[in-house]
């Protein structure tokens, strides 16, 4: 049984999203039959690099009103930590995550994609990592158990930028607008962070069809 995410590194709900459907799969009495497959989506393709300003800088400067997006980096924050997810939004860096991106295609040939998604997670919401400098990449890819050397080269290979790109495109195809976007076996589908429950009865839904 398969479970396809669209997701980016970048979205918190992301993260709890992440969480809350671990949490419903180590409920699930077929847990060991589940495989998870991570798909890119970029929120912000044309995004810039910026370690200068602060997240509810970046938003501000695209038209949103500071003290609601205080509040909801606040709600984000109390949400995630509901799952055992410390945020850490005043640490973190404004990065285009296009680059975390391939690292999660390289990691999927050696079937460390889920492990790939938390350390990309924890790098960017927790440690007030920027996950688009090339060291912080390779340094996550050496714990994965790759040769530094192979990695980098792998990341400035253009061959992982078309896996992106395909991801991205097949979203577009079966219209996703949002993420997290779930998808159980390729039949039932829904997005959002929602409840374990609800994860749990797709889990059993999907099984079961």
């Amino acid at each position: 049984m398969t479970i396809t995410i669209w997701s980016d590194i970048r979205c918190p709900f992301c993260y709890i999203g992440k969480r809350k459907l671990e949490n419903a799969i180590s409920q699930f009495k077929h847990k060991d039959e589940v495989s998870i497959e991570w798909k890119s989506f970029e929120l912000d393709p044309n995004l810039r690099t910026n370690p200068d300003i602060s997240t509810i800088d970046y938003f501000v400067n695209k038209g949103a009103n500071k003290d609601q997006m205080s509040q909801m980096l606040a709600n984000s924050t109390a949400m995630a930590k509901e799952v055992g997810i410390d945020f850490n939004f005043k640490d973190a860096v404004v990065a285009n995550s296009f680059n975390a991106h391939k690292l999660m295609h390289a990691a999927k040939k050696i079937n460390k994609q889920n492990e790939a998604k938390e350390l990309l997670l924890k790098a960017h919401f927790t440690d007030g990592k920027n996950i688009d400098d090339m060291k912080v990449l390779v340094a996550l890819g050496e714990s994965l158990g790759f040769e530094a050397e192979d990695l980098e080269k792998q990341l400035n290979d253009s061959a992982l930028d078309k896996n992106v790109a395909e991801d991205q495109m097949q979203a577009k195809e079966i219209g996703v607008t949002g993420v997290p976007f779930f998808v159980f076996n390729n039949k039932h589908a829904f997005s959002g962070a929602q409840p374990e429950e609800v994860f749990l009865e797709a889990l059993e839904k999907a099984y079961n069809d």
